[in-house]
């Protein structure tokens, strides 16, 4: 009668350890989900749960590869000869693999940003919901969506963009930016009490959106070069072709930029609509008619001279 061996073609030693490497496999993986079960059940809120399944599957990961590794490697009498010619096709044939796997690495080491964080990565933005071996996901913000709120698509990102692309983080070191509203006035508008009336309602409206954070650009700046001289609301005035430009810039947690974009417009159109001389402005088109005098006579009689 036929082994199992024989009947499959293979070497009692090669289907030993294959088999050897499957219950190694089926083992870690009922762990992992009981594991995983357990966590579920015992830990509160969805934050704590995501980070638990992270740290039980990168120990699975750990433990698979030390625990099968060895199995099919023993037999090869000279590991560093075979690890060069097999590193060699796969570096080639897997560029894009290991240069996710590398990505990956530099995320968990470096930390450029980590779940939760609001990024922009090449030309998509979004906030961090999943970070994986060879990719990461994020909430996509922006695109048709105004104000950089969420257009509710979830964007995979291979964690290789990282080591390519420019990466800004909205959150680590600094978490604010600086937001700006402009708003034109009519040349024929009291413009500087427009601009007092702006500066206004920029601190009563705006200011609560940025407690903390000279407190935070203390901390930052023991870390990074970052200095503001001034953190309060200011409004700057220029001069566009259809009227003054007056410019509303203040510090705002990236994700309540709309709210407080809709809370400084609301007050400055109630404002706006109590004064008189204060109208905002659009593109216009004037035209300006002159009389020009008439031409001084050179002698010759003209047309309609009756004693011509």
């Amino acid at each position: 009668m036929l082994s199992l061996s024989e009947y499959l073609h293979t070497s009692p030693e090669f289907l030993d350890n294959l088999l050897l490497s499957v219950g190694i496999f089926l083992l870690l993986s009922a762990a992992r989900f009981m594991a995983n079960l357990i966590l579920r059940r015992k830990l509160a809120g969805p934050t704590l749960v995501y980070r638990s399944r992270r740290a039980v599957l990168y120990a699975y990961t750990v433990l698979l590869v030390m625990l099968i590794g060895p199995i099919w490697l023993k037999g090869i009498t000279s590991l560093t000869t075979f690890l060069g010619l097999a590193g060699a096709g796969i570096a080639i044939a897997m560029h894009d693999t290991i240069a996710n796997i590398a990505g990956w690495f530099f995320i968990i080491s470096r930390k450029p940003f980590k779940v939760g964080d609001r990024i922009q990565i090449g030309e998509t933005a979004g906030d961090v919901i999943d970070i994986r071996f060879f990719q990461f996901s994020l909430v996509e913000i922006g695109n048709w969506v105004d104000a950089d709120q969420s257009t509710g698509r979830i964007v995979h990102v291979p964690n290789s963009k990282v080591l390519r692309d420019s990466l800004a983080n909205y959150h680590i070191g600094f978490e604010y930016i600086w937001n700006e509203i402009p708003v034109l006035v009519t040349f024929e508008s009291d413009w500087k009490k427009a601009k007092g009336l702006l500066e206004t309602i920029a601190h009563e409206n705006v200011t609560h959106f940025s407690e903390g954070a000279e407190e935070q650009i203390r901390r930052a700046a023991e870390k990074y070069l970052i200095s503001y001289r001034t953190l309060t609301p200011i409004v700057y005035t220029t001069v566009k072709d259809s009227g003054i430009l007056l410019t509303v810039r203040y510090l705002v947690n990236p994700r309540q930029r709309r709210a407080s974009d809709q809370q400084i417009w609301e007050a400055t159109l109630d404002a706006f609509a109590k004064e008189e001389n204060i109208d905002l402005a659009y593109p216009t088109t004037r035209f300006y008619c002159r009389e020009h005098p008439a031409k001084p006579s050179s002698g010759r009689p003209q047309p309609d001279d009756p004693d011509a």
